[in-house]
């Protein structure tokens, strides 16, 4: 839809219609979206919310009655991921909220996935089972132990057929690293380690040790009242498995080679972009703070989203963003009620299409942007189950800033700042993408013909 569809992009071009959206049964905290992944080949989407649960929702097959409607995502598994801790040294309550999901390419028939809260990361297999075994020696059908001595026939199990079901069980636990918040996972490109980072380190994990994980990056003063930034994501590079990224809470990115030293305090490459004298003001600080970083499929650029703007960055060039898009400008004259509301903190997140050719982000009020990297169009949709039933086509939305306002332009000062698009995923290959607003998820696509 977005890119390569010809002349039908003047008819089509960025109108989805939507797949499915969960109902919404009345919202509480713990049914808040907090992640969205799709795994490799985009057949399986992940959520995980604030009370610590994963959902997993698989593509249907295409119908052989209707070939050219494509399949569908239905819930495929729920599982409980992490549980509300207390670390008792601290006196600290630990959330059970889920803040990142990755994805694991699929090696066999199971699915791996890694998931974490604020402390603990855990790896999880989701497997099919649909045969279940019987005739068991040591063991009746209900599973209680038989006395050996009553053990007179030996017999041979069989596998007899069952119902599909699902399941998901943790293959490894991987604690006590972090003194802080962890912010980021990252899947390395050798698929034997991944990294986890927190506000002042960044620890590497190999998938088979979970006592022992090595710091590769430590920001922490000596002395805490000097500190002056933190880390808020990272994530390493699709293709080379020695180098990866991190970003700040003063704009700046950081390039890493662990080819260098074991300890990457020195960075490879420092993007940042200098700031406009005339621009400076009490929140310039907190709006360049970097709340997402991704690398594109190529690996040759890397996407950065503070609370304005989207930026894209080339590797190759440091001094500044060879793209900027302005997400929502229309709220620079907001930002005093919105530091005062806390909103000014939100983080949101950031994707790229298949191609590195679009990308998307959220706003408020439920909506989200795209962006075409050619024609340089952008486009402004809600998702919303008030304006967008099943196969509808959402129309573009705008905000007005001046007095008049015409038919369809909402108002900036009558947006819901309480409604906000932080979490986005873009299915690997097809115009599929899939958005969190609070406790809904809904699944867009191109326009089919």
């Amino acid at each position: 839809l977005l890119a390569g569809f010809g002349s039908l992009m003047q008819d089509v071009l960025w109108c989805f219609s939507q797949v499915k959206g969960t109902i919404d049964t009345g919202v509480t905290e713990s049914d808040i979206i907090s992640t969205v992944e799709f795994n490799h080949t985009g057949e399986l989407l992940a959520t995980g919310d604030k009370g610590g649960r994963v959902v997993i929702f698989q593509r249907e097959q295409e119908s052989k009655n209707q070939p050219h409607r494509r399949g569908e995502y239905n819930v495929y598994s729920t599982f409980q991921s992490h549980e509300p801790e207390f670390d008792y040294l601290k006196s600290l309550e630990i959330e059970e909220k889920i803040n990142k999901i990755r994805w694991l390419p699929q090696q066999n028939a199971a699915y791996f996935l890694l998931s974490t809260n604020d402390k603990t990361v855990k790896l999880w297999k989701v497997s099919e089972r649909d045969k279940r075994p019987e005739g068991y020696n040591l063991k009746d059908e209900d599973g209680r132990l038989r006395d050996p001595s009553m053990i007179t026939v030996l017999r041979v199990p069989v596998l007899r057929p069952m119902d599909l079901m699902v399941e998901a069980t943790p293959r490894r636990v991987f604690a006590n690293a972090h003194t802080y918040h962890i912010n980021s996972i990252s899947v390395n490109s050798d698929y034997e380690t991944y990294m986890s980072a927190d506000d002042l380190r960044i620890n590497l994990w190999n998938f088979e040790i979970t006592n022992q994980s090595f710091n590769i990056v430590d920001i922490k003063p000596a002395n805490m009242e000097e500190l002056t930034e933190v880390i808020t994501a990272a994530e390493f590079h699709p293709h080379h498995c020695n180098t990866f990224v991190y970003s700040s809470s003063k704009g700046t990115i950081r390039l890493c080679d662990m080819r260098t030293a074991a300890l990457c305090d020195r960075h490879a490459k420092f993007f940042e972009e200098p700031e406009d004298p005339s621009n400076r003001s009490f929140f310039s600080e907190i709006i360049s703070s970097i709340s997402d970083v991704k690398f594109s499929h190529s690996g040759r650029y890397i996407m950065t989203r503070d609370y304005l703007t989207v930026k894209v960055w080339d590797l190759n060039m440091e001094n500044r963003p060879i793209e900027t898009y302005q997400v929502h400008d229309y709220l620079r004259s907001k930002l005093c009620s919105l530091y005062e509301n806390d909103c000014i903190f939100d983080k949101f997140e950031c994707v790229w299409n298949g191609s590195d050719s679009v990308i998307m982000t959220g706003s408020y009020n439920n909506f989200f942007r795209m962006f075409d990297r050619n024609t340089k169009r952008d486009v402004t949709l809600e998702a919303s189950r008030e304006n967008s039933k099943p196969r509808a086509i959402l129309k573009p939305r705008k905000v007005c800033v001046g007095g008049k306002r015409r038919k369809d332009e909402i108002s900036v000062d009558s947006l819901d700042f309480s409604k906000k698009i932080l979490h986005t995923a873009w299915h690997p290959s097809e115009n599929i993408i899939a958005v969190a607003a609070t406790n809904n998820l809904y699944i867009f696509q191109d326009k089919v013909n």
